[in-house]
């Protein structure tokens, strides 16, 4: 049975250390905990938000004036070279249960903050692979018929960034099934510690922020494009360029509006300094979008989840 608790902060379950109270929290730990999380939501007309690790996540400064649903269904198990991983396990532990069974396929996705299930509803992914190349089906409910479904890979709709998770508010992930490639458990770890090194070297992971704050976009402006590989040495894959650099090249680096401040050493990033309210976020967030949009001519989408706005 689950404990319904009353006007709970919200900010220390992000990464962004930022939000007001949830007029009412649950904790659930198994399916049964979340239907029954959903019954009462329903019986008393809330609103419901169902958060996993809360990495991705911007609450509004007022909070969320309904139902918070924390996901802790965090099992994980191996069938062969796949794992069954809960929505709520985080992607570390899943990847780490990875390494110990000596199966490889997620390890450059090692140090990406955040659930399995927040995973899978945004397709989360870094250098080059993404949790929907090795998903082979979900199982979800649909929160409105209250009906337990089991997709398939191609229905789940993966793209940059989205799924069909993201695209309908009623599916909650359940579970996940990736399929994984037998390995050398040694080499697997190595390579995880050393993606983590990168991710740390690219920006300090312990800071006060949501990752990434806004989608890499896709350009066609070829002297962009080409001024991009002057000054990287790098092509840009598919023609898709780096927020950050974009941001960077706007004269946007250290950009503060409050306790708000765009990094110094990822301009992608926006920082939680330790004073900084969901509003100096989202101020900051449209100076940045309408520098880029006005001087580049490229709509900067976010890619973190508001709510509460």
């Amino acid at each position: 049975m689950i404990t319904i608790r009353e006007n709970v902060a919200l900010s220390p379950f992000t990464t962004f250390r930022i939000g007001g109270v949830a007029k009412y929290f649950a904790t659930v730990a198994s399916d049964a905990d979340i239907t029954e999380a959903l019954r009462y939501a329903k019986e008393h007309r809330l609103r419901v938000f169902v958060l996993g690790g809360g990495s991705n996540i911007l609450f509004s400064d007022t909070g969320f004036d309904g139902l918070v649903i924390k996901l802790e269904n965090s099992g994980i198990e191996s069938d062969g070279a796949h794992i069954i991983a809960g929505a709520g396990a985080t992607l570390g532990d899943v990847i780490a249960f990875a390494t110990g069974k000596g199966l490889a396929g997620m390890e450059l996705m090692a140090g990406i903050p955040g659930s399995v299930g927040g995973a899978v509803r945004g397709n989360a992914g870094a250098f080059g692979v993404e949790i929907g190349d090795l998903t082979t089906e979900v199982t979800c409910l649909d929160t409105r018929s209250m009906e337990v479904k089991t997709l398939a890979k191609e229905a789940c709709e993966f793209s940059y960034r989205k799924s069909i998770f993201k695209k309908n508010g009623q599916l909650l992930v359940l579970s996940v099934k990736i399929a994984l490639t037998p390995g050398d458990a040694l080499q697997i770890g190595r390579i995880a510690q050393e993606t983590i090194a990168k991710r740390e070297a690219k920006h300090p992971q312990h800071l006060s922020c949501a990752g990434s704050f806004f989608m890499n976009p896709t350009v066609t402006d070829e002297k962009l494009l080409e001024e991009f590989y002057h000054d990287t040495g790098v092509r840009a894959r598919m023609n898709v360029l780096p927020a950050g650099w974009l941001i960077d090249h706007v004269g946007l680096r250290g950009k503060s509006v409050g306790g708000a401040r765009v990094s110094d050493i990822h301009p992608n990033y926006i920082l939680n300094t330790g004073t900084a309210t969901a509003e100096d976020v989202l101020i900051l967030s449209s100076i940045v979008k309408q520098r880029v949009r006005t001087q580049l001519g490229i709509r900067l989408m976010e890619e973190p989840q508001l709510v509460g706005f």
